[in-house]
């Protein structure tokens, strides 16, 4: 059974969403401040963890910094604000989707089925290890190098970067990754994969005016780079 994590201040949302995934049989626990979410995502180690911006405490955004310390759990975020900024805000910290306010719970309830039944992205499923270049992908330990060195991804950004170099030299869209990645059924904004490669390419340390490894392909998406 699923365990799900659901972060809001507000008691009627909270009962709602918590409401609609039991009966999903989904495993369910609630925090209702910034510090109780920290504690309880390391104390139960859930699967998925909704979690709203605006906490008493300390809000998500520093919730979700300080809980990506410790944990690559896949995180929602849920807004009120529908600006931008705050999106990305989240989003650059961490997290994996966001939801703005007010949302059906039946949307939020599929987000997590979607997320729970991803496939894992790759080229060849008989190949654990890619080497191209400095770059090396183990899919048996979900780690990467460059040069021999550790790159800590988290488990969305490595499958992100498991489906690019599944096929290096290749041009993805945005919406072939989001399938790939996300899964078929996601709701969200595609722009949300601009989002992710760039937090991939600042921990690979890769320049996207002159990228080693993941190149932009303007108005279509993303490819990896064959080493000449």
């Amino acid at each position: 059974m699923a365990r799900i994590l659901v972060v809001d201040d507000e008691p009627k949302i909270r009962n709602i969403v918590t409401s609609y995934l039991t009966k999903e049989g989904f495993d369910v626990s609630e925090a209702e401040d910034g510090p109780s979410a920290v504690a309880k995502a390391e104390r139960l180690e859930p699967d998925v963890i909704i979690l709203d911006v605006m906490l008493p405490g300390f809000d998500g955004v520093e919730a979700l910094r300080q809980i990506r310390t410790k944990s690559d759990v896949y995180v929602i975020m849920l807004t009120a604000r529908s600006e931008e900024t705050d999106k990305l805000i989240g989003l650059s910290v961490g997290a994996d989707d966001y939801i703005t306010k007010p949302f059906s719970a039946r949307e939020l309830v599929a987000r997590v089925k979607a997320v729970l039944r991803r496939s894992r992205p790759g080229g060849d499923a008989t190949s654990e290890t890619v080497t191209i270049g400095d770059l090396t992908l183990d899919r048996a330990t979900r780690t990467v190098t460059t040069a021999g060195t550790a790159v800590d991804l988290t488990a969305l950004e490595f499958d992100l970067l498991d489906a690019l170099v599944g096929a290096p030299g290749r041009v993805y869209s945005r919406g072939q990754l989001i399938e790939k990645v996300w899964g078929w059924d996601f709701f969200g904004d595609e722009r949300i994969v601009d989002v992710h490669i760039r937090k991939i390419r600042q921990k690979l340390g890769d320049n996207p005016t002159d990228p080693r490894y993941i190149a932009t392909v303007r108005s279509v998406g993303y490819r990896f780079i064959l080493p000449p």
